[in-house]
């Protein structure tokens, strides 16, 4: 899978709309039953990916007879169809944000995966803009994520969030918001 593929699939492309897209964006203008063979998936399929990227207005068609000829529309109209989605997002934020409030309860365990859910949690440090403990410390974020651990750093210190490491008995690791070394038995 291409840079390209992957990135229209992170933005919510199916696989087959992705075909047909990048068949069309290669291609120009072409029906239907050619665009299905370039792209290599089958003609109701083709159809089904069309109208979905026409209503994303990834494609358009002109009527040539009575024929419909169909063509991507300029790579421009992915930025200006994900403006509108981050609009629509930022529309019942404030909805969500107070249904969010209503339900949470105080002392909540969750659980995040992987490197975005790592960035979930600091990045939920810096919005409360409270001071924090860590407790487990193993020194891996600055390892795994340097850049984001270095912004995150830089952002702690603009809000000025203290964090207090809590590590095992013989462990020590340097603190840089407090520049001092905690160990806890």
């Amino acid at each position: 899978m291409t840079d390209i593929e992957k990135t229209l699939e992170k933005i919510g492309l199916s696989q087959n709309e992705i075909k047909v897209y990048l068949t069309l964006n290669d291609q120009g203008s072409a029906k239907a039953g050619k665009i299905s063979k370039l792209a290599k998936i089958d003609r109701s399929s083709a159809y089904n990916s069309i109208k979905l990227l026409q209503e994303k207005g990834f494609v358009s068609y002109v009527l040539i007879g009575k024929i419909k000829w169909f063509q991507a529309t300029g790579p421009q109209r992915i930025l200006e169809y994900l403006k509108e989605q981050q609009e629509d997002v930022q529309a019942i934020i404030p909805e969500l944000q107070e249904r969010h409030k209503r339900k949470k309860i105080e002392g909540q365990v969750r659980m995040f995966k992987g490197v975005k859910g790592v960035k979930s949690v600091f990045l939920d440090i810096i919005r409360t803009g409270k001071d924090n403990y860590v407790f487990g410390s193993e020194g891996q974020f600055s390892k795994v994520m340097p850049e984001f651990a270095y912004q995150f750093d830089r952002m702690k210190k603009e809000k000025g969030i203290k964090t207090q490491l809590i590590l095992r008995k013989g462990r020590k690791e340097l603190d840089k918001t407090t520049s001092k070394y905690n160990s806890i038995s």
